[in-house]
């Protein structure tokens, strides 16, 4: 767990590792997702479940800050969340699981959340659940770290919202672009499987994509992506930024960047940039292999209907 957590030092690196080392206490092959309380209850890390889960709202048997061990695996769960949710968890396969145990984060009486694993047969000891106990009240304390990481990092995350909507103010029918953008890159981005650190790089390059037109459209790529000058962590969001009118077919600007020359960030923000533009992921298709990478654009053809 120490190498993932030097590897990936965040929230959600922690919980894997932390769920990992848990299934490991348990001997069996447990699968297992960790819940952090944000206002409200979400998923957030999973071992042997699909990504896609992760930022799912849901409400489950941990509320009451105390380990348990549920014997009728995921009913009590199903029975607390809408069927939207129900569903997302049958893709999961999550009603295939017969034992669950609950094993609480509780940091000075807060309930901070709650690692679950969950095992499609056999049981838990009460000596494996004290081990699962004594492993998430080690756990807990760490996440404070985190926290405090948590605040700095959405504070510059809405200045940089503040500093893209005062340029969006000067021309109104681009007010909210960014974000919708951002919002559909971060979609497409899971679905490639990108972790926490990649996904804050895309979310960088996306939501300050269109940041050069402060100077006006002609050229504004190239110096919406000076902004990152000297940023060496958001390396990748500048050549996001930069390359994002690239085109698939080499016809695009400001490098004449062909295919998988042109960099993954860029490729994703460039299909959201269009399917925001557009409202509809089939009227994409004509731009696939064209101006826009086809794989992102197959991926785009499963995302929801967006909003508005």
């Amino acid at each position: 767990m120490l190498a993932d957590l030097l590897g990936r030092p965040n929230v959600e690196g922690l919980l894997e590792g932390a769920l990992a080392h848990a299934a490991q206490l348990l001997d069996s092959p447990a699968k297992g997702y960790a819940v952090l309380r944000r206002g409200q209850d979400v998923i957030t890390a999973v071992h042997g479940y699909p990504r896609s889960l992760i930022g799912l709202s849901l409400s489950g048997p941990w509320a009451q800050m105390r380990p348990r061990l549920l014997a009728d695996g995921a009913r009590e769960l199903y029975s607390m969340n809408t069927p939207e949710v129900v569903r997302q968890l049958d893709a999961a396969g999550m009603n295939d699981i017969r034992v669950s145990a609950i094993v609480p984060l509780v940091d000075k009486g807060r309930n901070v959340g709650a690692l679950v694993l969950d095992l499609p047969s056999g049981s838990v000891s009460a000596q494996q659940q004290d081990a699962l106990n004594r492993w998430g009240s080690a756990v807990t304390p760490l996440l404070s770290v985190f926290d405090a990481r948590e605040e700095w990092r959405q504070g510059l995350r809405q200045l940089t919202v503040a500093l893209v909507e005062a340029v969006e103010s000067q021309d109104f029918d681009a007010l909210g672009h960014a974000q919708k953008v951002a919002e559909v890159s971060g979609q497409l981005g899971r679905s490639l499987g990108l972790n926490e650190r990649e996904l804050e790089q895309l979310w960088y390059g996306a939501i300050l994509h269109d940041i050069g037109k402060i100077n006006g459209e002609q050229g504004h790529a190239s110096i919406g992506a000076n902004f990152l000058h000297g940023v060496p962590h958001l390396a990748d969001a500048q050549k996001a930024i930069r390359h994002h009118h690239e085109h698939f077919d080499g016809s695009g600007e400001p490098d004449h960047l062909v295919g998988e020359d042109i960099p993954l960030y860029a490729r994703i923000v460039a299909v959201a940039d269009a399917l925001v533009h557009v409202g509809d992921a089939g009227r994409l298709k004509g731009q696939a292999g064209k101006n826009l990478d086809p794989r992102i654009v197959d991926l785009a053809q499963k995302l929801p209907p967006l909003d508005g």
